[in-house]
């Protein structure tokens, strides 16, 4: 077994990167007859492309964050858990990701985020210099820890994921805490649910009592778009007014943690394709701190 990283201490972020908010490259701009706004269907486009063409440097940045030991990137502070890379309702393009980083702190969070490929296209920062993360949207994320709240991704439906942020009154007519129960109940019940938890406000530390609940992110299974919807609108939470804003998004979960090494089926012989990939990058796959590698 993989053993657990040094940036496990139960800090769980996650950060919602939507390249229509974030980007600063002026998309649509500069159009010779100037007759595109900024945001039409051709910027949009242009956002999507640009977004393709760097998920493998942003997968090959997650994977370097997440592998490390005493002689490899020991400088790393943060573990991408999962990246998903958010689509339009519509499934023809990719407007943004989530991810969920576990971090000691929260400035080793961002500092990690400044190096993400992807946040540094959007946010326009050149290569070699340094980059502002601060206006990526930062929450502490509290997954529920129920086994019932696990399922895979894919089974009996497509992977989906809900934001919600709460009205800003739920703080004081303590409705969040009134519906959670019947929320709970609700997700359990629908055997669907991926991962599931509160949104919080990104403190330094995870027991400041100014990181109120400001919202909720449920991933979950749907069998379409409005399936999706219904689930969506049929929450106790949704029913009750807790929300202000609903968003629902498919997503395609992309390979982040490079610590799985699977054998290739498909070739003779024991080749395993992440060992071979880890030892181009140079990760140390020979020493002894990688025993899971070394059989």
């Amino acid at each position: 077994p993989v053993p657990a990283s040094k940036n496990n201490v139960g800090n769980r972020f996650l950060a919602l990167a939507y390249d229509r908010d974030l980007s600063t490259r002026g998309y649509g701009d500069d159009d010779e007859e100037g007759e595109e706004e900024e945001g039409g269907d051709d910027a949009l486009w242009r956002m999507h492309h640009d977004r393709v063409a760097l998920s493998e440097d942003h997968v090959m940045w997650a994977r370097k964050q997440n592998l490390y030991n005493e002689t490899f990137n020991a400088e790393s502070m943060a573990d991408v858990l999962w990246s998903h890379q958010l689509l339009s309702s519509d499934l023809r393009r990719a407007v943004g990701h989530a991810m969920c980083i576990d971090s000691p702190t929260l400035d080793d969070c961002r500092e990690a985020l400044s190096r993400d490929p992807l946040v540094r296209s959007l946010l326009g920062a050149k290569p070699g210099e340094e980059c502002d993360a601060s206006s990526v949207p930062l929450y502490r994320w509290r997954q529920i820890r129920d086994h019932t709240l696990r399922r895979d991704d894919g089974r009996d439906g497509l992977p989906t994921m809900m934001v919600a942020f709460d009205r800003p009154e739920a703080a004081a007519d303590g409705l969040r805490e009134e519906t959670f129960y019947d929320h709970l109940e609700y997700l359990i019940r629908s055997e669907r649910v991926i991962a599931a938890g509160p949104l919080h406000l990104a403190t330094e530390e995870k027991a400041d009592p100014k990181s109120i609940p400001v919202g909720s992110m449920i991933l979950f299974n749907a069998k379409d778009r409005d399936d999706a919807v219904d689930f969506t609108e049929g929450d106790p939470a949704a029913r009750a007014g807790l929300y202000e804003t609903v968003t629902v998004h498919r997503y395609n979960s992309l390979d982040v943690t490079g610590k799985f090494v699977s054998e290739n089926l498909y070739v003779r012989g024991s080749t395993y394709q992440m060992k071979e990939a880890m030892e181009h990058w140079g990760y140390p796959v020979d020493d002894l701190q990688t025993k899971w590698l070394n059989w």
